[in-house]
Order: structure tokens, then sequence, then C-alpha cells
């Protein structure tokens, strides 16, 4: 028996389970062998203050005192280590990094503008004729995402919560009373509450459950992971890289690059792999970035991020059922909001009232707003 059944036992599904624990009886269910195999697992992991909608950033901001400041026990590594991010623009770019710029201020304060040779100074990888200008966050950081996640599954197991892998659901029915059964696997469960944090299967799942889907749609994103440039190395100070229209980037990964077209193609639900056409596109962005001919590629990938129309996370009840919640839609910033995402979704399941920093976000993530014509 379970107060709250969770389905899907990635970042998202971790971390609420995690805060639930500390009040409710949950279980947490993954249909995979082991959890976050298809998004959390393949992430660039960045906490970025600018990145994303005004909502996604709101979820950032609150959740960015966690990752400073776990709670005692949660993780044996550090979650945050320094790295910063560059928005990187040509010259036929500036108007864009203008525009972004005055757009992003209000989200960090400590945004810095700088010229060709600001950029090529803090990465020198680039091939000096590629950029004009550039807006560095000083203080974004790269996330240890296995050490989040791990973090959360294991506090989630001491606070008496039940995680079960290999454990797919065959069917869901309710009654009157809102009472889930789901039928699984791995057993028979009974909950209240059914959250559907089950990532790219999130529509599929709801209409599984008889629950009206909203439009969410899974979009492959591809990386490739190369050696730097012979001789150059990788500065250890070198900030991730980015095309100010998301045409690419590059992040330093433990003396190597993970290099991404940024791409979103929309595909099934499904364990996706990397297209040929797609890797060759990451190539060519990074010998046009950076003027060294690619010779060989470390390691090729590809995971899913899923979004709804406008971008913005899914969180809270189904307007047609209060004992069905969703939490999907993370997009590609599912591991910076989880925190945050994950404290909101508790409030609202609890019935409490948000923090300060996380009211008024409860319309913009509400699965209502989708349902409206």
């Amino acid at each position: 028996m379970g107060d709250v059944v969770i389905v899907g036992a990635g970042i998202a599904g971790a971390s609420l389970a995690y805060e639930l624990s500390a009040q409710r009886n949950v279980v947490l269910l993954e249909q995979e062998t082991r959890p976050g195999y298809h998004s959390t697992g393949r992430s660039a992991a960045m906490l970025i203050a600018t990145y994303g909608t005004e909502a996604v950033r709101r979820l950032t901001m609150a959740s960015r005192p966690f990752f400073e400041s776990p709670p005692e026990g949660f993780s044996d590594l550090p979650l945050l280590s320094s790295r910063g991010f560059l928005h990187l623009a040509r010259d036929d770019q500036l108007q864009q990094l203008s525009v972004f710029e005055q757009e992003a201020t209000p989200f960090n304060s400590d945004l810095q503008r700088l010229d060709k040779d600001g950029v090529l100074k803090i990465a020198p990888l680039i091939n000096p004729s590629y950029p004009a200008a550039g807006l560095l966050e000083p203080d974004a950081m790269a996330i240890d995402d296995s050490a989040l996640h791990q973090g959360f599954l294991t506090g989630f197991s001491r606070r008496g919560g039940r995680l079960l892998t290999d454990a797919k659901v065959l069917s869901v029915s309710s009654s009157g009373a809102q009472r889930w059964k789901v039928d699984t696997k791995a057993g028979l469960f009974e909950a209240d509450i059914l959250v559907n944090a089950a990532g790219a299967w999130g529509d599929e799942f709801a209409k599984f459950c008889g629950i009206q889907p909203l439009g969410l749609q899974p979009k492959r994103r591809t990386a490739i992971l190369l050696d730097p440039p012979d001789g150059k190395g990788v500065p250890g100070t070198m900030p991730m890289v980015s095309d100010i229209d998301n045409e690419f980037y590059v992040k330093p990964e433990g003396g190597a690059l993970m290099v991404s077209p940024a791409d979103e193609t929309p595909v099934s639900p499904s364990d996706v792999q990397p297209e040929e056409l797609d890797i060759a596109i990451a190539v060519d962005r990074y010998e046009t970035l950076s003027g060294v001919r690619v010779q060989t590629i470390r390691r090729r990938w590809a995971g899913l991020r899923s979004f709804v129309s406008d971008r913005s996370p899914v969180i809270g009840f189904d307007s047609g059922d209060d004992g069905f919640f969703w939490l999907v839609g993370q997009g590609g910033f599912g591991i910076m909001t989880a925190p945050g995402a994950a404290k909101l979704a508790a409030c609202l399941i609890q019935k409490n009232n948000p923090s300060m920093i996380l009211d008024g976000l409860v319309s913009a993530v509400s699965p209502h707003r989708l349902r409206r014509t």
C-alpha cells in the first residue's frame, strides 16, 4: 500500500519521492532495470540561471540553495563544480546577443559582456576568426547529475520509501473514491495519488490511465565526446560554450569535450540512438568553431528531452482528476530545476502554500493552462 505512487524514477520522480517521503508513504516505480536511463543519465547537467522560460528560470533560482548547501548526508560528493557558461556570437549574431542580454539580466546581474579578445582569453580552443563577442555567466556551475540522482534515491530509501525497478505498469484502474490500483511486473500497488513522472512516456501513461494527454513531445538530443586539439588540452577554467542561436554547445568533460548540435528532433518515446546525420552536423559545427579537424570520436549517444507547447514544465493535478498528478515536460532543464520543482510539487500534493520564491509559479506550470481552448 502507498499513499502516493510515483511512476518514473528519473530525476523528476526521484526528487519528488525524496521530498514527499518525509511525510507520506511513497512507492517509486521504474520500468527500466535502473533509474534515469533515458534522460537523466544523458544530460549536459549545468546550473544556468538564464536558461529556459521564465518559469524554468524561477525554478532554477529556487533550486540553487539546495545545490549549494544540500542536506547533511545527502551526498559524499559536492553537487556543484565551477564551470561558467559562455553565450557566443558571430558578427551576424550581435543583435541576438544584445536582445538576450537585456532579457536575461534580471535573472543574473553578474553577466559579463566580452569582446573578441575576452572570449579567446577564456576559451582558447575557439578559432580566432569565429567570435565577435560573448556573454559570460561566471556563476554557472556544472552539476554532478549522478551524485544528485543517487542522493535523492538514497535519501528516499532512508526515509522508508520503496523503489522498485523492472516494474513496468501492466494496468491502472481507479475507483470513484480516487483510489488508484497500479498493477506492475513487480506487484500490485494502491494509492490515493498517482504521480505521472514518466518523462517522454508521460502522455502515453496518461492515456493508459484514462487521462487526456497534454501534447507532450519527446525530442532527440545528440552528443559526442571528442579529444581536444593536439597539444592544447582543455583549460580547467574553460566555460561551457553555447551558440546564442542554440546551434551547438561544447562542454569540457574530464579533459575531453562534449559537443552537441543542440538538435531537437521530434520522436516517439523509445531508447533513442544517435543518427549519423546529427553526428556529422555536430562534427562540422565543432570544426567551424575550433578550426581543427576531428580525427576520432570517443563516444556518441542520444537522449530524450520532452516539451509541451510553451516549453515550461507541467506540475500539478489534472483538471479532470484530483488524484492524478503531472510532473513532466522538463525539457533539457530537469536536473537543474529538480530541487525546486520537487518542492513545488510536494507543496501542491500536501496542500501547502509554496514558499515565496515559488509563489506565483503554480499557474505557469499547471496542466490546466494546456486544457484551455
